[in-house]
């Protein structure tokens, strides 16, 4: 079993290296592309026989003290089969 831990950066951060991709995709010729938003990935493997439940709760509280700044960042986790 896996999880996957999506940090973001809030939608009220600003995101400069986000706005500097969107630009240089405009550049490239897609101006399709409005606006990006960086963020980061985590792929978490889970030790065979942990319980889906407890699992859930350590991963939510790891993402929130580990992985993300609560100030200018939410995180989703996904539990994979």
């Amino acid at each position: 079993m896996k999880a996957h831990v999506y940090v973001t950066l809030k939608k009220t951060v600003l995101d400069p290296q986000g706005a500097t991709v969107a630009r240089a995709l405009n550049g490239m010729g897609h101006p399709e592309i409005a606006a990006v938003r960086q963020g980061k990935f985590f792929e978490i493997e889970i030790a065979p026989g942990a319980s889906q439940a407890s699992i859930a709760a350590t991963l939510d509280q790891i993402a929130a003290d580990v992985l993300s700044n609560p100030v200018i960042e939410e995180y989703r986790v996904e539990i994979v089969p």
